[in-house]
């Protein structure tokens, strides 16, 4: 089984930043793409960016130019980088790794969540 650990979260300022990290561990053979959502209160979950294997990446509009996801193999861990964030960032954020387990079984599994809240 394969567990996700999100890290990173918290309060900032309109303008300020933060990276948030999210480790994957247990029985992992491969991971391949991986990415980072948000959950707003009274919204749906949404894609803020994801990255393949080979590192290339996609954003969503609203992050283009302040976010940068970036990933660590050998750690199987995937960050992401924000910069000058809104108010309007403030969501949970939660990670997401697919891969392949040492069974051979393909996985697919989300983080716990992390608040990020933004003030004006």
């Amino acid at each position: 089984q394969v567990q996700l650990v999100e890290s990173g979260g918290g309060l900032v300022q309109a303008g300020g930043s933060l990276r948030l990290s999210c480790a994957a561990s247990g029985s992992i053979l491969r991971t391949n793409d991986m990415g980072w959502y948000r959950q707003a209160p009274g919204k749906q979950r949404e894609l803020v960016a994801s990255i393949t294997s080979g590192g290339n990446t996609n954003y969503a509009d609203f992050v283009k130019g302040r976010f940068t996801i970036s990933r660590d193999n050998g750690k199987n861990t995937v960050y992401l980088q924000m910069n000058s964030l809104k108010p309007e960032d403030t969501a949970v954020y939660y990670c997401n790794v697919r891969g392949l387990e040492r069974n051979l079984r393909l996985f697919d599994t989300w983080g716990q969540g992390t608040q990020v809240t933004v003030s004006s």
